[in-house]
């Protein structure tokens, strides 16, 4: 068998994970934990931004924000480590690629930026993304960044006449769940290849 790609479409704390073969093929497909149970999965947005929950009426300081998200961080680095090393061990091929939701190049870094609107809002998914990304090249696998508007469209123009029967046909022969999300992290892996 063939060199595996896997795609994801990433939510706070976990994501639609499909993996498939260089002909389209869905090999597996599951939901990944992102973080350890117990974990806040939006650190910036609901401890450090404008809807902060840690300590309501007084929010967190820069450092005390910048402690939590260093521990977040590292929740989601074992956490993704763990999802893939598993999903990995469950393939019957190498996996060579990851394929995740893009970030603006120059996202902020500095916790004091990302606590302000707009950055906020957009801050933890991205933290999530570059846990992943950064994971996965320490497994040897390339990144390849994928827009979630467009991707879908760009692997149906790339696939032709057999796009409907390669994003769609896996809820026929898999079963459901097969949904908009298994779609995009398929099709990302499509326009990868």
């Amino acid at each position: 068998m063939t060199a595996m790609r896997l795609g994801t479409a990433d939510h706070l704390g976990w994501a639609v994970a499909v993996t498939a073969t260089a002909d389209h093929q869905v090999v597996d497909r599951r939901r990944i934990e992102l973080i350890e149970p117990g974990m806040p999965v939006a650190p910036i947005h609901h401890a450090g931004g404008p809807h902060q929950l840690h300590r309501p009426g007084e929010p967190l300081r820069d450092t005390e924000l910048a402690a939590l998200v260093a521990e977040v961080r590292a929740s989601a680095v074992r956490a993704a480590s763990a999802a893939l090393e598993e999903l990995a061990a469950a393939v019957p091929a190498p996996i060579i690629s990851l394929s995740l939701w893009t970030w603006p190049a120059g996202f902020p870094a500095d916790i004091a930026v990302q606590r302000r609107v707009p950055y906020e809002s957009r801050a933890d998914p991205i933290m999530y993304r570059q846990v992943l990304a950064d994971v996965a090249r320490n497994r040897g696998w390339a990144i390849h960044l994928y827009d979630p508007r467009t991707v879908e469209a760009e692997a149906i123009r790339l696939l032709g006449e057999r796009a409907d029967e390669v994003l769609r046909r896996p809820r026929t022969t898999l079963g459901p769940p097969w949904a908009k999300d298994h779609r995009v992290a398929l099709a990302a892996t499509i326009v990868a290849a």
